[in-house]
C-alpha cells in the first residue's frame, strides 16, 4: 500500500459523510427559515386583524390560538 493510495482511500471515504451532513445543514436551515417566515406572516395578520377590532395585543400571560 503506497501512501498516495492511502490518501486517496481516506478522502474518497470522508466525501460521503460531508456530502450528507452538508445536506442535513441545508434541510435543517430551509426548515427553520419556513417556520420564522410563516411566524412572520402570522404575527403580521394577526396585528392587522387586532387592529381592525381595536383590540390590544395579548400579553405574555394569555394563551395563543
Amino acid at each position: 500500500m503506497t501512501l498516495d493510495n492511502y490518501w486517496v482511500n481516506a478522502i474518497w471515504s470522508i466525501i460521503p459523510t460531508i456530502g450528507i451532513a452538508g445536506l442535513f445543514w441545508f434541510v435543517i436551515r430551509s426548515i427553520l427559515r419556513a417556520d420564522r417566515t410563516e411566524r412572520r406572516a402570522r404575527d403580521r395578520v394577526e396585528a392587522q386583524l387586532r387592529a381592525e377590532r381595536n383590540q390590544p395585543r395579548p400579553g405574555p400571560d394569555q394563551a395563543r390560538r
